[in-house]
């Protein structure tokens, strides 16, 4: 095959390989049974206006297995933070004392697991249609060096195959972080 054909493979690993990565990262972001700063990575705070990561706007941490406490670094925002944790699928009930933020985290009860289970099957989906979009993506690339006639049609069969093998190899590791994170979500 040709060093074009190689160029657009070894991309669609790279970029297969980070959306798998972004997927684990966001499986990070739902909480099973013990408190971790994570579980607030995907809180956006309205800060004057602009929507704005929490972590940008506050110190967070897990004093204790059951609690997180989220330190504005401007208390002014105390408000926003806390009505941005209610409107978070999250589940959990902030309490502030005028300078930090506390949320405790109950046991997790059977239904609640369910939710969880649901909310980490729509963000490995999510990272399903970003691997099979760079997939589209090279195939469309693919098809314009054929049509240019730089590769012949049978090296391009030869890469979509090759690209197919990548893409399945990639959506199984998905599946696999999603089967271990379903485990550990429903592990009383």
């Amino acid at each position: 095959m040709s060093e074009l054909i190689d160029e657009l493979l070894a991309d669609a690993s790279e970029r297969m390989a980070k959306s798998v990565e972004a997927t684990q990262h966001d499986f990070g972001s739902v909480r099973t049974g013990r408190a971790n700063p994570a579980l607030l990575d995907r809180v956006v705070v309205d800060y004057y206006g602009a929507q704005t990561p929490l972590k940008q706007l506050a110190t967070i941490s897990a004093p204790e297995a059951r609690l997180l406490t989220v330190q504005p670094f401007d208390k002014s925002s105390i408000k926003a933070i806390e009505k941005a944790i209610n409107e978070s699928d999250i589940g959990l009930n902030p309490s502030n004392d005028g300078n930090v933020v506390r949320l405790v985290l109950p046991e997790l009860t059977e239904e609640r697991r369910r939710e969880l289970v649901k909310v980490v099957r729509n963000i490995a989906e999510e990272g399903r249609i970003k691997i099979r979009n760079v997939r589209r993506d090279v195939m469309h690339d693919l098809r314009e060096l054929r049509d240019e006639g730089d590769v012949g049609a049978d090296d391009e069969h030869r890469a979509e195959a090759e690209l197919q093998k990548l893409t399945d190899q990639r959506i199984a590791e998905l599946d696999a972080m999603l089967k271990a994170k379903e485990e550990e979500i429903l592990e009383v």
